[in-house]
């Protein structure tokens, strides 16, 4: 149930601007001040060629693994650039990495085969099973920048796997002073929902020399990865999601507040 939990509280939310809204309505309806600081900006890849040549040659794979919304969106983009459609994937077995991905692809009429809660190399060989992957082929369209254990993985249970650049993501320039400004009072909850917004973020906190302009901040993170990064990074997390949602962070947040 909606409730005004966090009227009056100023909360920081630095995904990308195009994938904001979400995380930022919600906040908003509880009564939450929200402030951007995009971390992250999504930019096409500097040549389509990697990922229009996978395409092409679709048929040699078994699986099609997409890792976020925006390469759903990108993949999809192409699949039509090159002359093919969603019917071309009905060989596949697709994997989504977490619901927001599933999502995307359900919202484009595709069928999504397995749902690992967190693109983690545990999460993924659970969803797989014991299921014997030597001579599989795996395609991959994701960010330029990545993990690599769960392709690392995957060849290790004999896969075959293609990762291709579907996009990238980059830090964001703020102009000089906005950043002292958004954080001016101290904002009471910085919100990170990958370990890129939390990274960039520091890398935005050190070259404005602004490490204690948010000491007073409680860290919400969306999930252990991001918690991760965040820790070693020197940020105390104080709120994890426990459903690795942008619905599970809200709510999360909204508990760390319920009874103040």
């Amino acid at each position: 149930m909606q409730g005004n939990e966090l009227a009056g509280k100023r909360i920081v939310i630095t995904r990308a601007r195009e994938q904001a809204s979400v995380l930022r309505d919600a906040l908003a309806a509880c009564g939450a001040e929200v402030i951007e600081i995009p971390t992250i900006e999504i930019r096409d890849p500097a040549s389509w060629e990697p990922l229009d040549e996978a395409i092409r040659r679709l048929d040699e794979f078994q699986f099609l693994l997409l890792t976020s919304a925006n390469g759903v969106r990108n993949f999809l983009a192409r699949l039509r650039v090159c002359g093919r459609d969603v019917k071309d994937l009905d060989h596949l077995e697709v994997g989504a990495i977490g619901p927001a991905t599933a999502a995307a692809l359900k919202e484009s009429g595709i069928k999504v085969d397995f749902v690992p809660r967190e693109y983690r190399a545990e999460g993924l060989l659970e969803t797989l099973g014991s299921r014997d992957l030597r001579g599989k082929a795996f395609l991959i369209p994701r960010a330029k920048v990545a993990r690599d254990l769960v392709p690392r993985v995957l060849q290790e249970r004999g896969a075959r796997v293609e990762v291709v650049e579907a996009y990238e993501t980059v830090a964001p320039t703020l102009p000089p002073g906005q950043l002292e400004r958004l954080l001016t009072p101290c904002p009471d909850v910085i919100t990170f929902t990958s370990s890129s917004t939390v990274s960039n973020f520091a890398t935005l906190l050190e070259d404005a020399k602004l490490r204690d302009r948010i000491r007073g901040a409680a860290i919400a993170s969306i999930g252990p990865i991001t918690s991760a990064t965040a820790r070693e990074l020197g940020f105390e997390v104080t709120v994890e999601a426990a459903e690795f949602t942008t619905q599970g962070l809200v709510a999360a947040i909204r508990e760390r507040f319920a009874h103040e």
